[in-house]
């Protein structure tokens, strides 16, 4: 195995030298590694000493493997990591002592466990707005900013990094406003449209030349003399029989909001890790167990877009918040418990590796994320919790010293807004919306020492029971609430922004930094 290892490493790094030194690219840096994610899986496996991983649970309920969704199996290790003990067994009471001794003890486990370190040397980014314009959401007037985060790559030039971004804020405000941050494809809501005579005139030369290219289309454009080729494009203003899209909710709250691209910060695969930001930072080389992974950088490109902002006077960057549904809801929640600039958090239906506990035995499970379909995301040391066979022996989710209540815990006492949808409109059971309430209630203890208010509901969460469908739990900074809808947390919007807007006027405790 190790010999056949060797053999298609040497062979993918041939091809590299051979490709780059055809294009004329300098010898005097060391090629790209291009591995698919197996092979890319196989060597972090190596180098972690593991001989087996545990197969993931399937999703099909009549593999022989499937996920367990009984609840009398759903909890081996029903007692988490405690979120107030520090490792020397002393008990946190003061928010001092969390500050200074307790989060930063949880922190480093993340980072070296879970999630990865991000670089020290991670190179600057300087952005460049490539289209300003104003345009109209629905009735609202905007301002929209498309912008590029050019990452500068002097240290490697053999590999781009430009993070998309677009910002849209009401033009008619009257000072900063709040904004919303979303993992989402970077585009403009309604780019502007060329007046009427300019269309016309577009029209007219597309078909003189689309005719002078293929002759036979006069004769089609003879037939049909009102068509063109080149329509305006209709203003959308949202659906009638339901709630208007989010973005528009927001414009019409006061707010603005954010999309940044995750795919032009890291690929969302094993095969792109050395490529996007891990890769330049590790000059096309395969990662180390503790280096970070999609996940994390994906939170590194939203810290980036936030310096953006804070430059921005349209902006209240004081208030910004980030979103994300599923694995970008991972993102969200990972980019607010990092990065305390972020002020607020709505995460949407995240499951593993998110908001859920890895310690509960239903739906989607640790071994789906050490195996090479989800592994990119997360650090390599994280493989180490799936094997089976290896030379430390083999480990279980029992043994990753932290779980997803403390990753909730680092968002204290900002506001955090837990969001899912219902199995039966698609939000899945695989991911647990029963452990990641449990989470939620493990974590309060954290906000209540904080300042902050907890969901209210005590701290038992060994028997918390998630409240009924759209029954909301949102008296506090750490919210809950599953809607009717499927894998979206749209249908939280309307609950979320007047949360956050009673949030963002009450008075900052003492205990918030």
């Amino acid at each position: 195995m190790k010999k056949a290892f060797y053999l298609l490493f040497s062979l993918a790094i041939y091809l590299a030298s051979a490709q780059q030194a055809s294009t004329g690219v300098t010898a005097k840096y060391p090629p790209v590694v291009n591995f698919t994610a197996e092979q890319d899986h196989q060597q972090m496996m190596q180098q972690l000493g593991i001989k087996a991983l545990r197969p993931g649970a399937s999703g099909d309920e009549k593999a022989p493997n499937h996920a367990n969704y009984d609840e009398a199996l759903a909890n081996p290790y029903p007692d988490l990591p405690e979120v107030l003990t520090l490792k020397n067994g002393k008990k946190v009471t003061t928010p001092a002592m969390w500050w200074n001794q307790r989060r930063p003890e949880l922190v480093e486990d993340f980072e070296r466990e879970v999630y990865g370190r991000v670089p020290k040397n991670v190179p600057k980014v300087t952005w460049k707005t490539l289209i300003s314009e104003r345009e109209y959401v629905g009735f609202i007037p905007v301002n929209a900013k498309q912008l590029v985060g050019v990452v500068d790559n002097s240290s490697y030039p053999l590999l781009d990094v430009n993070i998309a971004m677009t910002v849209v804020t009401p033009a008619n405000a009257k000072g900063p406003v709040p904004v919303l941050m979303m993992f989402s494809r970077s585009a403009l809501p309604a780019p502007a449209q060329p007046p009427k005579e300019s269309m016309e005139k577009i029209n007219s030369a597309l078909k003189e030349l689309l005719v002078k290219t293929d002759p036979s289309l006069k004769a089609i454009f003879e037939q049909y003399p009102a068509y063109n080729p080149v329509t305006a494009v209709t203003p959308s203003f949202g659906s009638p029989a339901g709630d208007p899209p989010p973005t528009q909710q927001l414009l019409a709250a006061g707010w603005g909001y954010v999309l940044i691209e995750p795919g032009s910060i890291q690929a969302d695969n094993g095969a792109g890790l050395t490529k996007g930001i891990i890769g330049l930072v590790n000059k096309g080389q395969t990662r180390k167990p503790e280096d970070w992974g999609a996940l994390r950088a994906w939170v590194w490109g939203a810290s980036r877009g936030l310096d953006y902002l804070e430059t921005d006077p349209a902006v209240d960057a004081k208030h910004v918040g980030i979103e994300g549904v599923s694995r970008f809801g991972k993102a969200a929640l990972v980019t607010q418990a990092f990065d305390q600039r972020f002020f607020m958090g709505l995460i949407g239906s995240s499951g593993e590796g998110g908001a859920k506990l890895h310690r509960r035995n239903f739906g989607e499970a640790v071994e789906n994320l050490t195996n090479s379909g989800g592994y990119h995301w997360m650090a390599g040391n994280f493989v180490k919790y799936g094997a089976a066979e290896a030379t430390f022996g083999s480990k279980n989710a029992k043994d990753i010293p932290v779980d997803a209540h403390q990753l909730i815990s680092l968002c204290a006492p900002r506001p955090t807004f837990i969001s899912y949808g219902i199995p039966e409109k698609g939000d899945a059971k695989w991911l647990d919306q029963q452990g990641s309430y449990m989470a939620t209630v493990a974590a309060g203890p954290v906000f209540k020492l904080l300042g902050a208010k907890d969901l209210g509901i005590g701290n038992n969460y060994k028997n918390a029971k998630m409240p009924g469908v759209n029954v909301s739990l949102l008296e506090g900074e750490l919210a809950w609430r599953q809607h009717d809808g499927g894998h979206t947390d749209a249908p939280n919007f309307k609950y979320f922004i007047p949360w956050a807007n009673r949030l963002i006027k009450q008075t900052p405790s003492a205990t918030t930094r």
